[in-house]
């Protein structure tokens, strides 16, 4: 009994040992992020004498919901048209082509370019590799279908590649509908957090940054060198920007500069986005944490790179450390553990506040009033938190994915485009009709850590309190909002 209770102990301590070191790494980007809230902002390169050539690559499979606004935006970039080249990569095997051939008649000024490969091998990855063949700019945009880039977008960001060494330059994703759901407000709380805190920290750093897969910029010469696009993992994105950098290309992120998205408004949708960032980026870290600790790059620089491509890891030690915490709460009931555990323990919480401090950066930016910040950060944090512990089973399982090399398909997010449409999320033709087994253990785990955490306060016990009542809750949501968003036959 003792020998299983020890090994608990060991797991939740290098679990939590293993949070606090991310969130070290945190704690340093969240101190470079208000050191440039302080600085005067660098003063933005002229326009060049002359444009260069631009390729804009609009991969698309199945779009039908936001192709036609895609267009519509990509159309309408204030750039000069005989500079401008845009490849629409089109992967579709339903509606959406004839939809995107119908479109792109009213666009006869411009060169559109609609390209059909032979097959789809390769995914988004094999679309830009297969187009960049066939590309005439000197510099590669990419949107996804969902984006929705401001006319200015190309004169924004194209200037700074006066920098020979400036490889690719990356805009802030922002949220078009931020405001439909809890859901959406607390996927812009955690995606505001990286492109505000990391990616600006990093940059500021001259650490590893990576593309975000669209609103950004690539030097052709730059994909070229770093051995083009590879479709070995599900974060081409992740993984192209790590080789490029490697090879001692500078990365440029621009916080000013939006570049407007749709959120996954539904659970079963959000779930397919998170699977493939979290398993990519494993695989990512398969590919590269070794490389990059051999590498000459400054011991700084690598601690960040740990921290960065093992972030999604940390799915794995909040799920270990929630089921370790369960017979730590029996042992600590019935005398068989020292209290000077929990005490050790207590320290290990201290992760927490440095994520909840940054969070709170990313969420303060968004209100000028005080009051606001603080209230809607005691309002949504903590709701934030739980479903990001719900989330745990389902991303630490497609961590261990990435991690033991198992391959599967890359799964697009379904698209909805709901402030346009008529009919409502449920008919959408993209959601899966089967419920995956997965989703009936986060079921039950919530109502195991709700039972635990019951039967904690009747034995007085309170360590764990508040750690299985966010478990409970965030299980739970998580449970309910994706049985009710994969669509009905």
């Amino acid at each position: 009994m003792m020998f299983l209770i020890t090994l608990c102990v060991l797991v939740y301590a290098g679990a939590m040992l293993f949070i606090l070191l991310y969130s070290l790494a945190q704690a340093h980007l969240l101190y470079r992020f208000r050191r440039y809230l302080r600085q005067d902002k660098k003063p933005v390169p002229p326009a060049p004498e002359v444009w260069p050539m631009v390729t804009v690559q609009l991969p698309v499979y199945n779009e039908k919901y936001v192709v036609e606004r895609l267009l519509e935006t990509v159309a309408a970039l204030d750039y000069p048209t005989e500079k401008l080249e845009i490849q629409v990569l089109d992967d579709s095997d339903d509606e959406t082509s004839a939809l995107i051939e119908q479109k792109l008649q009213q666009y006869p000024q411009l060169s559109f370019k609609y390209i059909r490969r032979p097959d789809r091998s390769g995914y988004k990855a094999g679309a830009l590799k297969y187009g960049l063949e066939l590309a005439k700019g000197k510099f590669i945009a990419i949107f996804d279908a969902d984006f929705v880039p401001a006319p200015s977008f190309l004169k924004e960001t194209i200037p700074y590649f006066a920098n020979r060494k400036t490889g690719m330059v990356q805009t802030r994703w922002t949220h078009l509908n931020r405001d439909y759901s809890i859901l959406t407000k607390l996927q812009a709380l955690a995606l505001d957090a990286h492109f505000y805190v990391e990616q600006v920290g990093r940059n500021s750093l001259h650490a590893f940054i990576n593309f975000n897969g669209t609103a950004g910029v690539w030097r052709k010469a730059t994909i070229l060198d770093a051995g083009n696009w590879q479709y070995d993992t599900l974060t081409e994105d992740l993984d192209l920007s790590y080789r490029a950098q490697l090879r001692g290309w500078d990365f440029t992120y621009l916080p000013d500069v939006a570049s407007p998205a749709e959120l996954p408004p539904v659970m079963s949708a959000l779930k397919s986005q998170q699977f493939r960032w979290t398993k990519g980026g494993a695989e990512s870290a398969v590919k590269h944490l070794a490389t990059v600790l051999r590498s000459g790059v400054p011991l700084q620089a690598k601690y960040h790179a740990l921290a960065h491509l093992l972030n999604s890891s940390v799915y794995v030690a909040v799920l270990l450390a929630s089921l370790a915490s369960v017979p730590l709460v029996w042992a600590q009931v019935n005398g068989l553990l020292p209290y000077v555990v929990f005490e050790v323990g207590k320290w290990m919480l201290l992760s927490f506040v440095v994520i909840s401090l940054v969070y709170f950066q990313a969420n303060a930016l968004q209100t000028n009033s005080l009051v606001g910040r603080v209230l809607s950060f005691i309002v949504y944090y903590p709701l934030f938190l739980s479903v990001s512990m719900g989330l745990a089973l389902h991303n630490a399982l497609a961590v261990l994915e990435g991690w033991s090399g198992r391959k599967s398909a890359f799964i697009r997010t379904p698209k909805f485009n709901l402030e346009a449409r008529q009919h409502p999320w449920q008919k959408n033709m993209y959601l899966s009709l089967k419920v995956p087994f997965t989703t009936y253990l986060e079921g039950l785990l919530g109502l195991l850590f709700l039972g635990v955490a019951a039967w904690s306060i009747a034995r007085g016990e309170y360590a764990f309190l508040l750690l299985h009542m966010m478990l409970a809750t965030g299980y739970l949501l998580v449970f309910y909002h994706s049985f009710q968003s994969y669509r009905k036959a």
